[in-house]
């Protein structure tokens, strides 16, 4: 039950952060980043507790991830559904308008940010 708690925390933590990182940045959001954070985080904290990884390593495999969750929920949400949750296609390097390489490399750094904490956290 504890493992499962834990779990649902970081899941917490992770939809209502991603929503607010998208407040911030662009002034609203759309309830599928809820689910998309809690996937990460979820994810994320999975990682944390069962690899030891190098953080370079981590860092690169948290933005594969994230950039994996954007783009299959953009094209869930955005292709398929034409929420218009979000649109790439202006900036540069990007793939079907859902991801691009910006971001991705954003993705990086917060990664490395979120793992940090993790392993404060499990200490």
């Amino acid at each position: 039950m504890r493992t499962f708690l834990q779990y649902f925390f970081a899941a917490l933590i992770g939809g209502f952060g991603y929503c607010f990182i998208e407040i911030l940045y662009r002034g609203r959001t759309h309830y599928s980043m809820f689910f998309a954070g809690a996937i990460v985080m979820s994810t994320f904290y999975f990682i944390s507790r069962n690899y030891q990884l190098n953080f370079w390593l981590k860092c690169l495999i948290g933005m594969l991830i994230i950039t994996g969750i954007e783009l299959l929920f953009g094209v869930v949400f955005n292709i398929l559904l034409d929420e218009k949750v979000w649109d790439y296609s202006r900036v540069p390097l990007n793939f079907l308008g859902q991801i691009c390489l910006p971001f991705s490399i954003a993705w990086f750094a917060l990664s490395g940010v979120v793992f940090k904490v993790l392993d404060v956290i499990k200490r």
